[in-house]
């Protein structure tokens, strides 16, 4: 089996790209993507669900503690960052799909935002 190695873009690069893409200072961007992590941090640590449209979901998650394997001690439960992509995000990623342009990505916002409201109201 053959193991392939799957390029990274560290935060720095990450931050880059994003300055070029917005035109905007690179101190500004990374102080925003600070900010942002810091805010959905919290968000998530205080029970908090948080909802990007277009783009996915981010949620707490309990995971149950488990002994460990050679060892006598227990692992506590634990909480984790669960990130679930919205449909739209996931058919942007998918290559094969016939879906191109703004036009089309519009529809799939749209749709996503409708479910959404319509997952709200329903409690």
């Amino acid at each position: 089996m053959e193991t392939t190695v799957q390029p990274r873009i560290s935060k720095r690069e990450f931050i880059s790209l994003v300055a070029s893409r917005s035109g905007l200072p690179i101190r500004l961007v990374s102080e925003v993507y600070e900010s942002l992590i810091a805010e959905l941090t919290d968000a998530v640590r205080r029970g908090d669900t948080v909802v990007l449209t277009g783009f996915g979901r981010f949620a707490r998650q309990m995971h149950k503690g488990h002994k460990v394997r050679f060892g006598k001690k227990d692992v506590d439960d634990y909480s984790v960052l669960k990130f679930s992509a919205s449909r739209s995000i996931n058919r942007r990623l998918d290559p094969d799909a016939d879906l191109t342009g703004p036009e089309a990505f519009r529809v799939i916002d749209e749709f996503d935002e409708a479910e959404e409201r319509l997952a709200r109201a329903a409690g």
